[in-house]
């Protein structure tokens, strides 16, 4: 069989087998600036790819949107990479002929939805290339090795897969989101917050190193002690500075049992009392809150404290002592023990719930903020007027205090004083649903929280933020923000969807 130049032999393969609804790209028409998928006088060629590139076809409508629904931009290509080479040669290209790329993590449960289901769980299109090519992470998946400390992944699995190879030889993450089918390579570039948060920070805060492929297309090991600059500038660092291809990251021994307290309140400061005194002594491992409405319809907002002790099998709890010193509505308080994986997973079944009821592929204005703690009750009631029954839909509003020591990830921008709330609104709006209006409150709730000392985390759906608003976010750190993507992305080509560097 003959060959095509650029082509390797496993993407002639995937040509053949794809049938007419897939085009591989051959390479870039420098007179036109557009993908050719045949040789010609203008045409610079790929080089030989493990993978492939992709210009039409479904391949290219799944990278289109998020899980979000607001943006929807097709990409001119996709890169299905078969290697990490593959990453490097067309970042490298990319920065050549000044072609935007943006990773897409395509996580999600595909035993639940199916590969064509999988989608970025950004929402607002920070996953989006701009018609620019777009990188499926999904090509570099593999759990490359584990022993107890240390487990060594690629940037595309996802922590549900971590969290499963780590356990089968007795350790755990220290720190995992609320939903773990999400590609790790995708939350250790906006953070990765989660209910550890109190004892363990961030999920950037447990990586070691990470391999990284810079916006001119090197391929680079950093950690603390080598590369310390771009080990800094990608964690939390929201793509800008370069793609992140693997990381290692630390483990901890795992617990069997997960003690679950339920704790609820009718009162705000209460609850914030209560939620702040659990974080300063320690008393539980996990931390998390929510605020809800009352289903009485009558508009009042209820608090519930989610608080998890953990410990080995047999091994019991002093629920009195845990306990101690707070003030819930006693009647209501619950306990139950389950093990330490059914509690890790224990959004599945939420989720399969939302999938099935119709709600997973609606449009989801979500917004996460950090607000500092003396602001925090002013904040929220606020916050609560512009909230009701429709707003939330089927989703839920988390509400839950971190310790800004434990949190060393430099760009992992956070307010100032040493304890703050992480707001996470998690829509999931019904059809007909005003969304427009929703974008609109979601602007409304973030100018707020920047006027009261506050922070966004760089997931949701906030509207119209230009450079301004991004350097008011980063502060002193701005600097330092435009001198790594200067020096790591001197093109410009990396996750435009952010919109940090639109000027």
């Amino acid at each position: 069989m003959s060959s095509t130049p650029g082509l390797s032999r496993r993407a002639l393969l995937a040509r053949a087998g794809a049938g007419a609804a897939a085009v591989l790209a051959v390479g870039w028409n420098t007179a036109t600036r557009a993908w050719a998928d045949a040789p010609g006088p203008q045409v610079e060629q790929l080089p030989a790819l493990d993978g492939s590139v992709t210009l039409q076809g479904g391949e290219l409508e799944r990278f289109a949107s998020d899980f979000g629904h607001f943006v929807r931009q097709t990409p001119r290509a996709v890169l299905r990479p078969g290697s990490v080479r593959d990453v490097q040669r067309v970042v490298a290209f990319a920065h050549r002929h000044r072609i935007p790329v943006a990773v897409n993590g395509q996580s999600g449960d595909a035993a639940k939805v199916g590969a064509a289901g999988l989608e970025s769980h950004s929402s607002y299109g920070q996953a989006n290339p701009r018609g620019g090519i777009a990188i499926d992470a999904r090509g570099l998946s593999r759990i490359v090795s584990v022993r107890p400390g240390r487990i060594v992944v690629e940037a595309g699995a996802t922590w549900a897969q971590l969290t499963d190879a780590a356990l089968a030889i007795g350790w755990a993450p220290p720190c995992l989101t609320d939903y773990l089918h999400l590609s790790i390579g995708g939350t250790l570039s906006v953070g990765g917050i989660g209910n550890g948060v109190r004892h363990r920070g961030l999920q950037t805060d447990t990586v070691e190193s990470v391999r990284v492929v810079t916006g001119t297309g090197e391929l680079v090991e950093a950690s603390r002690e080598r590369h310390r600059d771009l080990f800094e500038a990608v964690l939390a660092g929201v793509g800008q500075a370069g793609v992140i291809v693997g990381a290692t990251l630390a483990l901890v021994p795992a617990r069997a049992r997960a003690h679950v307290f339920g704790l609820y309140y009718d009162d705000l400061g209460t609850f914030l009392a209560d939620q702040e005194r659990v974080l300063a002594d320690g008393r539980f491992d996990l931390q998390v809150g929510e605020a809800s409405l009352a289903k009485d319809g009558s508009g009042h907002w209820r608090y519930k404290a989610e608080l998890v002790a953990h410990s080995d099998e047999g091994q019991p709890v002093d629920r009195a002592a845990l306990l101690a010193g707070l003030s819930p509505v006693a009647a209501e308080t619950t306990v139950t023990e389950q093990s330490w994986r059914e509690y890790a997973f224990r959004v599945d079944g939420f989720a399969d719930y939302l999938r099935a009821a119709g709600f997973w592929d609606l449009p989801k204005p979500w917004l996460s903020l950090f607000v500092p703690a003396s602001a925090a009750k002013e904040f929220m009631t606020l916050a609560q007027a512009e909230i009701g029954p429709a707003d939330l839909g089927a989703g839920i509003l988390l509400f839950y205090p971190y310790a800004r020591e434990r949190i060393s990830t430099p760009l992992a921008v956070l307010p100032e004083e040493p304890v703050g709330w992480h707001f996470d609104l998690l829509a999931f709006p019904g059809p007909g649903a005003d969304l427009p209006a929703m974008l609109r409150r979601n602007r409304r709730l973030h100018d707020l929280a920047v006027r009261l000392g506050g922070k966004r985390y760089p997931i949701g759906a906030v509207p119209d933020l230009t450079e301004a608003d991004w350097q008011r976010h980063y502060g002193a750190l701005w600097g330092r923000v435009q001198r790594a993507k200067r020096r790591f992305d001197p093109a410009g080509i990396l996750a435009p969807g952010q919109g940090i560097h639109a000027s």
